[in-house]
């Protein structure tokens, strides 16, 4: 098999992932790839040149492009290191197109299949592929450790000689993969934890994790698993709720997020204004513009006593682990694209076809297609 596969050094402020760790390099040989790397690409996620013993290490960007068959990355490129790739070539990682066209214009120029990461459907068959879930794990992590330094106070309960400390009253907002593992690591530190969801079905999970479910008295269950529209009275009575829980708590973690779409507003000014002075908010939504009405993203603010925090790309802060199990989701979907060590874009394929964002110079994705206003070739 002669299929080439290339990774770049990133270039995004802060980004200090690389797409493929040594040990996914060593796998990806094994199967018959042959791996290019960037000189330096692994540097910043603690991978040095000399780990990556299976693959060619290359100084010269352009020299790689001109000879990948696949690109991977973590952050998308700009649009000029797109122009250098190989025409009808692919590219692998997050592309984030619905607010980023410009990046649909540039592999559409190149005529390249771009894979988007964050477009890998959630079924049980790709689990194994979905970044949105790997990284999230890293930043629920991250978020909680974020809001323990922020914090102006301890979060375990600890018996001194200068008396007794309280644990802190954690409250984490979403109980998805980085909320449940806010859960856990607020725990571990020893805080009170408490969640919100309007989904009844995370109760379980919630608790399990030895948190208490914050319970609102509505419940938005809707079709396979996923929550309902409310009324505006069953949004009134859960802002009302949530608000006299906000009131108390020394942290928060709000994790609420929708793949293509701006974060809802969870938590308005007025609950922020009512919370007690010294206490953290650690938006993880603030890339989509944020849970909370006062987030700026990329911004540590402080409104009447409270901090508000809008960390950007946090899984990026434990670069080492959040990169080996990226680069295991990309090593995973790269088997799907492999047939009798052929490379092919097989449209049969519902976790190919699913993830596909651009095809043989057309935006084939239907739902990134109607956010920006154009219209889906491939059909």
């Amino acid at each position: 098999m002669s299929i080439t596969v290339a990774v770049l050094k990133e270039t995004a402020a802060g980004e200090r992932r690389v797409a493929l760790d040594p040990a996914s390099v060593k796998k990806l040989a094994k199967r018959g790839f042959r791996v290019l790397v960037q000189a330096g690409a692994g540097d910043a996620a603690g991978f040095t040149d000399g780990q990556y013993s299976e693959a060619e290490i290359l100084e010269d960007a352009k020299a790689i492009l001109a000879d990948a068959d696949i690109l991977l990355w973590v952050q998308a490129p700009a649009p000029e290191t797109i122009a250098l790739m190989r025409k009808d070539s692919i590219g692998m990682g997050m592309a984030f197109a619905h607010r980023n066209p410009e990046l649909v214009t540039a592999l559409n120029d190149r005529s390249i299949s771009c894979l988007a990461m964050e477009l890998v459907p959630r079924i049980s068959r790709a689990q194994s592929m979905d970044v949105l879930s790997s990284q999230a794990t890293v930043a629920g992590y991250k978020a909680v450790l974020r809001a323990a330094t922020l914090a102006p106070r301890l979060f375990p309960m600890l018996t001194t000689a200068a008396g007794t400390l309280r644990p802190a009253r954690v409250v984490v907002i979403g109980a998805g993969v980085a909320g449940l593992q806010a859960i856990a690591t607020a725990r571990r530190l020893g805080a009170r934890v408490e969640a919100y969801d309007i989904r009844s079905a995370a109760r379980e999970q919630v608790e399990s994790l030895g948190a208490k479910m914050i319970d609102t008295g509505v419940n938005a269950e809707g079709e396979g698993g996923y929550a309902r529209e409310l009324t505006d009275d069953e949004k009134q009575q859960q802002a009302e709720k949530l608000a006299e829980h906000l009131a108390v708590s020394d942290a928060v973690v709000s994790t609420a997020a929708i793949p293509g779409r701006p974060a809802p507003k969870i938590i308005s000014r007025a609950m922020v204004e009512a919370m007690q002075p010294g206490s953290v908010i650690v938006d993880l939504a603030a890339e989509s513009g944020g849970n909370c009405e006062l987030t700026k993203p990329g911004e540590t603010l402080t409104v009447k006593g409270v901090i508000v925090d809008g960390p950007l790309d946090l899984a990026s802060q434990a670069a080492l682990h959040a990169s080996e199990m990226y680069a295991r989701n990309l090593a995973n979907l790269l088997d799907l694209l492999v047939k009798e060590e052929v490379l092919e874009i097989d449209l049969e394929d519902e976790v190919v076809a699913g993830t596909l964002l651009t095809h043989k110079g057309e935006l084939v994705h239907q739902q990134t297609a109607k956010i920006l206003g154009a219209e889906a070739g491939g059909d």
